[in-house]
């Protein structure tokens, strides 16, 4: 992970997915602060439309509790619009999960932001949009998400075509 306190967001999150068929339960996880890093907070996401959006995803590291709860860090959290972290974020991490279950899969998540980000009350930045990029087997696939309300879109609408 690469976070930004003076954002209080990440600003990269690589990961691997590691446990494509785990069955550890979520219940009764709640995310959680790291000592001494100023970072967003439950205050943050609030009675707005702003999601606790995990960058690596926690049906990806769903091997046992232990490992689940590591992707509950508010360094793993971006304020993330709901209608885009439920809908084509959502799909495209199962995607990532389907593909794990035949080959190693890398994914690198970078944050994007304005130059003068718009922020909640609480002081966090709001980003303006994610690049995700997935390397399977000599394949690359890259995409753009504008953080926004994209409820209903395919996540393939997002590749980016080079």
């Amino acid at each position: 992970v690469e976070y930004s306190e003076h954002l209080q967001q990440p600003l990269k999150v690589e990961y691997t997915v590691k446990c494509p068929n785990g069955s550890a339960q979520r219940r009764g996880l709640d995310f959680y602060k790291e000592e001494n890093i100023s970072t967003s907070d439950n205050e943050d996401y609030k009675n707005n439309e702003w999601d606790r959006g995990h960058l690596a995803p926690a049906a990806a590291f769903n091997c046992d509790r232990e490992t689940l709860k590591k992707t509950f860090t508010y360094l793993n959290c971006a304020l993330q619009h709901e209608g885009l972290n439920r809908g084509p974020w959502k799909e495209l991490e199962r995607f990532e999960r389907d593909l794990a279950k035949f080959f190693e899969v890398v994914v690198i998540v970078e944050v994007d932001f304005d130059e003068q980000p718009l922020r909640i009350p609480g002081g966090a930045a709001i980003p303006k949009g994610f690049y995700k990029t997935i390397f399977i087997k000599g394949y690359t696939w890259k995409f753009y998400f504008p953080n926004v309300d994209v409820a209903g879109e395919d996540w393939s609408n997002f590749k980016i075509v080079e």
